[in-house]
This record gives structure tokens, sequence and C-alpha cells, in this order.
């Protein structure tokens, strides 16, 4: 099929295809005489891989690590098991950092409910948010 036909089928954008290529994580099984890219009906499902790896969090770089692995005639299971834990991580790492910022905004917002506008310090710029120290010059 052509990269119409593959991109109407998948659901990716032309574009997306061209780069996937260009990053390694797709090839197309050949040329028509015309010079246009033919892919095989097992690009749509390296197209399903690579849209589910995304979809949890792996990085297209990743991706390409797993499929090298793939291509190497090896089962990525360990590498992919690897990435999945170190992106759980990040991702609870980031929710900690949410959960913070919610805290420092709602403590925010009960502050800035018992401030006048009046009462602002025009040498700032808004005093419903805090001032903090100054960052050590170096």
């Amino acid at each position: 099929m052509r990269i119409g036909e593959l991109s109407q089928r998948s659901g990716v954008a032309p574009t997306a295809l061209r780069y996937y290529e260009q990053l390694g994580l797709l090839h197309p099984d050949g040329r028509t005489d015309a010079g246009y890219r033919t892919y095989a009906e097992d690009a749509l499902d390296r197209l399903a891989f690579i849209r589910a790896a995304q979809a949890v969090g792996l990085t297209l770089a990743e991706v390409g690590v797993v499929i090298g692995v793939r291509e190497a005639g090896d089962a990525p299971c360990r590498v992919v098991t690897d990435l999945i834990a170190h992106r759980h991580a990040d991702v609870k790492a980031r929710i900690s950092e949410l959960r913070r910022l919610e805290r420092d905004l709602a403590a925010l917002s009960r502050r800035a409910a018992t401030l006048e506008a009046r009462d602002c310090d025009p040498s700032g710029v808004c005093h419903v948010i805090p001032r903090i120290a100054p960052m050590p010059a170096g």
C-alpha cells in the first residue's frame, strides 16, 4: 500500500509516517516505478505499537530502542518493562509535584480572598503572589 492508504488506514498523518521513517521506526518495503513509497500490511501493526507506546508515555527514541531490540531478533519485553517502570516513577513524582502545587494554589486562593486591591503596594506587581527571597548572585 502507498503512504496515503497507510495514513488513512492507520490514522497517522503522512508527515508523521515520513518522520517515523527518518527515525528508523518504520520501513517502506519498496517504491513504485514512480518513486512512491510502498508498505506491507505489517506496517499497520508497527504503527499501532508506536501509537500505543506513545500513549503510555514512551518517547519515540524509547520506541526506537524497543523496535531495535525486536529487529535484532530478541524479545524486547525486559526493555519495555524497564521503560514502563521508569515512566511510572516519573509520573508518580510529577503527581506529587502537582499535589504540592495544588496545595500552594489553594493557599494563594484563600489568601487572595482576604486581600484588597487598594492595599496593593505599587512597587510590586501584585500582592496576591507574595514575594520570595531573591536568588543569591553567583
